[in-house]
């Protein structure tokens, strides 16, 4: 199997839930500009949306996007969805939340050349995490135990800080306690960024 990711993008929220499960995978890093792999390949033949994530497993069968390749995780490691009768939808949930409302505007934000959407993608982003730090109730977003949502809500937390965001001290120590499990600092060497 392999996961197809560009360092620190949304696809280290993939890589992080696959880790977190335990699943082994090739990661082959995706250079988004020019759409080429780091062995020189064409991704687009993999992904003809060009953009990463995209899994490929060993019988040649491809998935993409973030909500679909996490849930498609916790069908292989349902512990990474809340409990209950809605667990794992309400993961769904959360997860085209953060895909949605938070991830979709930060790329308006880095990308548009007008300010004054950039400032309105600022603005949507900050009033997003903000709701999703008051609900906080536990140390991930479900409670006690980490599901595939928090990969994702972590990762958009990352971008946050380090587009200079004030971020809610309950989101910090959310995001503190996310980088500091195993799986995750493990991912983050696997990618460079620690």
């Amino acid at each position: 199997m392999k996961l197809y990711l560009t360092p620190g993008a949304c696809s280290l929220a993939d890589h992080i839930a696959l880790t977190e499960a335990g699943i082994d995978v090739e990661t082959i890093k995706v250079d988004l500009r020019t759409r080429r792999t780091e062995h020189g390949d064409d991704f687009n033949a993999v992904n003809p949306k060009g953009y990463v994530p995209a899994l490929v497993f060993d019988d040649g069968e491809v998935l993409t996007e973030n909500v679909a390749i996490m849930d498609w995780v916790v069908g292989e490691a349902p512990h990474l969805a809340p409990e209950g009768r809605l667990g794992r939808s309400r993961n769904i949930e959360m997860l085209a939340f953060l895909a949605t409302e938070i991830h979709r505007p930060f790329m308006r934000s880095m990308f548009s050349p007008a300010d004054a959407e950039k400032q309105a993608a600022r603005q949507a982003i900050a009033e997003r995490l903000a709701l999703i730090a008051e609900r906080l109730d536990g140390d991930y977003l479900f409670g006690d135990a980490f599901a595939t949502a928090d990969a994702l809500c972590y990762v958009m937390v990352r971008w946050a800080r380090d587009s200079g965001f004030d971020l809610p001290d309950r989101l910090t120590a959310y995001a503190e306690r996310v980088e500091s499990r195993p799986a995750v600092q493990k991912t983050l060497r696997a990618e460079s960024l620690a």
